[in-house]
C-alpha cells in the first residue's frame, strides 16, 4: 500500500447514561463533544435489563445498524414487520421517510449491543423503509495469523459482505489473539473510527498507548487501519467507515433532515399520521400493548 497508515486524532471513553425506558447505553458519537462525524450520527453501545426497552417511537432520514453482543431483542414495526435479533446477528434498517417500531428485551439477563445510524443523503431521506437482516451464521468470517473479522458490511480478507450500503459504509468486527497485528484498508476520501469492546490495543502507529474498552477512536487521513495486541487477553473492536455525505444535518431526536422546514414538515407529519406516517394512528407494539 502506497499512502500513509491513518492514526488517531482525537479519542473518547463513552460513559453509561440513561436512554430510553431504564435503559444504559454508552453514547461516543451524537453526544456534546462529538455531535456528528460525517455520515455518522449516532454509535451507542446499549445495555438491556427487562423490563427495560425502547418501546415505540419514531425514525426519519437516515439508517439503524443493530449489532448483538449478548442475549437477543424483539423490534416490531407499524409495517407488521417482527423479528428478534440475537448474539452475533445483525438489522440493518433503512427508516427513508418513516418507520415506528419498538426494541425491546427478548429473554432474561442483560442484553448487550451496538447500535449506528448512518445519514442518508437528501435524495435518499424519503424512501420507502427496508430491512436487512443477517443470522450471526451468515455472516461471514475470515481468519489470518491470530485475526478474525466478521464482514458486516464492506471487505476485508477478500471477502464482500451482501448487505447493500445506500451510504457507502464498511463495519468490520475485528478479535485479535494476544501478539497479533492487523492492517484493513479503508478508502482514503471515507471518514472512520475504531470502537473498543473488550481488551486493549495500539491503533495507528505501533508507539502509540495501548486504548482500553468502551473508547472511541476517529481516525485521521490515510488509506487503512493498523492494529497491535499487545496484551495477554483478546483485543475486540469494531472498525467503522464511510463516505461522508456533506450536507447540512438538522436532527430533532429520531429525525434527521437537511433543513429545519423539513423537521417542522417531519414533526407535523408524524403528528397527523401522514406521508409516511400513516399506519402510525392505530398502531401499537405487541411489547407496549402487554404492559
Amino acid at each position: 500500500m502506497s499512502g500513509d497508515p491513518r492514526t488517531v486524532v482525537r479519542k473518547f471513553l463513552a460513559r453509561p447514561q440513561h436512554e430510553g425506558v431504564g435503559a444504559v447505553v454508552r453514547r461516543s458519537i451524537g453526544r456534546f463533544e462529538l455531535k456528528y462525524f460525517d455520515p455518522f450520527l449516532v454509535l451507542d453501545e446499549f445495555s438491556l435489563t427487562a423490563p427495560a426497552g425502547f418501546p415505540d417511537h419514531p425514525h426519519r432520514g437516515f439508517e439503524t445498524v443493530t449489532y448483538m453482543l449478548q442475549g437477543s431483542v424483539t423490534h416490531e414495526d407499524f409495517e407488521g414487520h417482527k423479528g428478534t435479533i440475537g448474539v452475533g446477528d445483525l438489522q440493518w434498517m433503512t427508516a427513508g421517510r418513516g418507520i415506528v417500531h419498538s426494541e425491546m428485551p427478548a429473554s432474561h439477563g442483560t442484553q448487550k449491543g451496538l447500535q449506528l445510524w448512518i445519514n442518508l443523503s437528501s435524495r435518499h431521506k424519503m424512501i420507502e423503509p427496508r430491512y436487512q437482516e443477517m443470522a450471526s451464521t451468515n455472516i461471514a468470517e475470515a481468519n489470518e495469523d491470530g485475526v478474525t473479522v466478521r464482514i458486516i458490511a464492506g471487505e476485508s480478507l477478500g471477502i464482500q459482505s451482501p448487505i447493500y450500503t445506500r451510504t457507502p459504509t464498511m463495519f468490520l468486527d475485528f478479535t485479535l489473539e494476544p501478539g497479533a497485528q492487523m492492517q484493513q484498508p479503508v478508502p482514503e476520501s471515507w471518514n472512520a473510527f475504531v470502537y473498543i469492546l473488550e481488551g486493549e490495543g495500539v491503533f495507528g502507529k505501533s508507539r502509540s498507548s495501548s486504548t482500553t474498552a468502551h473508547h472511541l477512536l476517529l481516525l485521521g487521513p490515510g488509506d487503512r487501519l493498523m492494529a497491535w495486541n499487545r496484551s495477554s487477553k483478546m483485543l475486540r473492536f469494531i472498525l467503522v467507515g464511510g463516505e461522508p455525505i456533506g450536507q447540512p444535518v438538522v436532527q430533532w431526536g429520531p429525525f434527521v433532515m437537511n433543513t429545519q422546514e423539513e423537521i417542522d414538515q417531519t414533526i407535523q407529519d408524524f403528528e397527523n399520521f401522514e406521508n409516511g406516517f400513516e399506519k402510525a394512528r392505530f398502531w401499537r407494539s405487541e411489547a407496549t400493548q402487554d404492559h
